[in-house]
């Protein structure tokens, strides 16, 4: 279990600041819905340790993450924009992920392991700038599978895929969710979204998370 006990921050200027306490289980999706500039941001800020808290826990399994810098917390991040390298094929992109010193065929044996789970078999040659918004996100999901972190977060990650799209990669976040045992918290102003895939939901309103 992902537990965030009373994490406390405020930007410069900010007369009243973030509370935030949440907790999320493995194996299913917790969704934070709120306005713009609700602060939902800057809650996974701090979770990924971008930001430093005044106060508070972000503990997993009731493991502190809060004493490990960004690289070393067990969780990825996906954005709006899937962070991909437009010169790099999709496979250069996955293989990123991997550590240092794996052979050639390793990597080629990991891609397109992956590749073949977001459903994009046999297209580790293609170049990611040629690929299309659904495709380069199942890319990212691909490179998520390669890292192994067991806390999934999700910045908005189907708002620039049309109807359709979304709701074929958002099917995919909830069915490796399912069978890695992901921690994945969701954070979206979606409404089909939040309904599709949240089991767990919060809103942020006043610089405090309730739970919908």
């Amino acid at each position: 279990m992902l537990r965030v006990e009373k994490l406390t921050f405020a930007h410069p200027g900010q007369a009243q600041p973030y509370v935030f306490s949440l907790t999320a289980n493995a194996g299913e999706v917790t969704a934070i819905s709120g306005a713009s500039g609700s602060g939902k941001s800057t809650l996974l800020d701090l979770l990924a340790g971008f930001l430093t808290p005044i106060a508070g826990s972000i503990d997993l399994d009731g493991q502190s993450l809060l004493p490990l810098p960004p690289e070393q917390r067990p969780l990825s991040l996906l954005l709006q924009s899937d962070s991909l390298f437009d010169h790099l094929s999709a496979a250069g992109n996955i293989g990123l992920a991997l550590p240092r010193g794996s052979t050639k065929q390793e990597i080629r044996e990991k891609t397109a392991s992956v590749l073949a789970e977001v459903g994009l078999d046999g297209m580790g040659n293609q170049v990611a700038g040629t690929l299309s918004g659904g495709q380069k996100q199942r890319v990212a999901l691909a490179r998520t599978l390669l890292r192994a972190r067991p806390v999934l977060l999700l910045d908005e990650p189907f708002s620039a895929l049309d109807d359709e799209t979304r709701v074929a990669v958002r099917d995919l976040v909830r069915t490796l969710t399912v069978r890695h045992g992901w921690h994945t918290i969701l954070v979206s102003h979606h409404a089909d979204d939040v309904e599709a895939l949240a089991s767990r939901r919060y809103l942020l309103a006043g610089g405090r998370l309730a739970e919908a």
